[in-house]
């Protein structure tokens, strides 16, 4: 078929419309109004709405918000708009599903080359993500990195909150990621191209929160040299994340709770109510519970904090992470000092799946930046890394495995085994942990 033949098909506005009803992308289309003029049939099943629902109208009113999110070029008063974006997004459809999709939005243009309106389109992989979670395929989302079981189900949540502006609450001991998953979820919503303001509510002096969370006037107290905006006004239309949230005091509680209630608040010395639109996402290493039992914490600002709750397992509860998460480190620090970083040796990662990590991912990540600079060659050894790996098993110190250890049996399994390591644990009756930390504080043992 010639292509002046295919042309003249496809100028016919029936068949162009049965080719695009066939795709299995969803095409949208809207004017500079965001006045929609064309949606195919795969946009119908992504979204749910049907296309008489949806023709002529404003694609926020149809959409209730816009459909891209934060992303949205024709938000403001006067469309900002690139030649093409490609972004991921989470929709919510008209059913109330939340769904994960691919977008590409590229400008439509007429003959003159004056800008038109845009296309959108749509690939839904909602079901491939969730065949990836259930098949642990998965060892990144949202910027955080896990393949555990355990993690596959805060991903599953973040994604399921993210469609939603519902207040979350994320438990979880110091250094295992809550400021991470808040963000995941701010990303994966759609206020992503909205500000993200965390601020740790027990970092700050009682004197000073307020102003930080809400504001200040000019003349409100000594210092205060001019208007100043809170973190709140800041994440107008984005996410604020309180960490450390039990760390507020009662006064402040109050004052949290009646922004919870009505999205209102006064700067410090103001007289004018402020509106903003803002999530609301807190975090802290507490039992909330506890201290709302203990009178610390408001019982009526929990329930409005712990709509959605999420809790981060500790990292010594999903060790198969732990491999994942130094390679990424290791990656990190090269692309970092733009250098090849160093390999870490079977004996360096055996220590670590040991180690009980109380500092949880931080204090592995701040491991494996000791181990770095510690390592001499281009491979991290058990000697490289810091004195509590060594000396330190999930359980502590193990009186029977010692008395077994001396330099002697040592090298003597060592020797029978042809230096594996592994088999001389087995012959030792003890660990490999045990032998390694053994090997990292006496060298000489490994000498043959």
């Amino acid at each position: 078929m010639s292509e002046a033949m295919i042309s003249k098909i496809l100028a016919d506005k029936k068949n162009l419309e049965r080719v695009l009803d066939n795709l299995k992308i969803g095409i949208v289309a809207h004017d500079l109004n965001r006045h929609i003029f064309y949606f195919n049939k795969e946009a119908e099943r992504i979204t749910g709405y049907n296309r008489k629902e949806v023709l002529g109208k404003d694609c926020h009113n149809v959409f209730g918000e816009p459909f891209c999110g934060g992303q949205c070029s024709f938000s403001g008063d006067k469309p900002a708009f690139e030649d093409k974006k490609e972004y991921l997004n989470n929709i919510v459809t008209k059913n109330g599903e939340s769904r994960r999709v691919e977008m590409s939005v590229t400008m439509i243009r007429d003959k003159n080359n004056r800008n038109f309106g845009v296309l959108a389109s749509i690939v839904d992989v909602t079901e491939i993500l969730n065949l990836s979670m259930k098949a642990h395929e998965l060892t990144s989302f949202s910027g955080i990195i896990a393949k555990d079981s355990s993690m596959m189900k805060v991903f599953r949540q973040i994604r399921d909150v993210a469609g939603y502006d519902y207040p979350v609450h994320i438990s979880g001991e110091t250094g295992t990621g809550k400021e991470l998953v808040a963000s995941a979820i701010h990303n994966e919503s759609h206020r992503n191209g909205a500000p993200f303001v965390p601020i740790n509510c027990g970092a700050l002096p009682e004197s000073l929160i307020e102003s930080e969370l809400f504001g200040h006037v000019k003349g409100a107290f000594s210092g205060a040299l001019r208007d100043k905006k809170g973190r709140f006004e800041l994440a107008d239309k984005g996410t604020i994340f309180l960490d450390e949230i039990a760390d507020l005091s009662k006064p402040m509680q109050v004052k949290l709770l009646r922004f919870l209630q009505d999205g209102m608040f006064e700067k410090v010395g103001g007289e004018n109510t402020v509106h903003v639109n803002v999530r609301v996402i807190s975090a802290t290493n507490k039992d909330l519970k506890k201290e709302v039992q203990q009178k610390k914490f408001r019982k009526d600002l929990f329930y409005r904090l712990n709509v959605i709750p999420i809790h981060l397992p500790p990292l010594r509860e999903r060790r198969n992470d732990i491999p994942l998460l130094v390679d990424h480190f290791l990656k990190e620090a090269g692309e970092m000092h733009k250098n090849i970083p160093p390999k870490i040796s079977r004996e360096a990662v055996s220590l670590m799946m040991g180690y009980h990590w109380p500092g949880n991912v931080r204090e592995l990540q701040n491991t494996v930046q000791f181990a770095i600079v510690n390592c001499s060659g281009d491979t991290i050894f058990p000697k490289d890394l810091p004195m509590e790996l060594k000396n330190q098993s999930i359980f502590g110190p193990s009186r029977g495995a010692s008395r077994k250890l001396n330099l002697e049996n040592v090298k003597t399994a060592l020797i029978k085994t042809g230096g594996n390591k592994a088999k001389a644990a087995r012959i030792l009756g003890v660990g490999r942990a045990t032998l390694y930390r053994f090997l990292a504080d006496r060298p000489d043992a490994a000498q043959r």
